[in-house]
């Protein structure tokens, strides 16, 4: 069975959006895993789906880096 990745279906935009509320969560004294916590419920995000875009941000130096 072939497995389409949910997170590269999510917009472009939508991905940079959630990227940046995880860095400014950190930036506010959440830890990593606090941070990816929070996605997870307000985007109804999966673990996998949350480190994919925290990975795509960092490596393409999406704001707010």
């Amino acid at each position: 069975m072939v497995q389409v990745d949910s997170t590269n279906s999510l917009p472009l935009q939508r991905r940079m959006e959630i990227f940046y509320r995880f860095v400014v969560a950190q930036d506010y004294g959440m830890s990593t895993a606090e941070a990816r916590e929070m996605l997870f419920h307000l985007d109804g995000l999966d673990a996998t789906q949350v480190v994919r875009i925290e990975r795509e941000g960092l490596e393409n130096n999406w704001p707010p880096l």
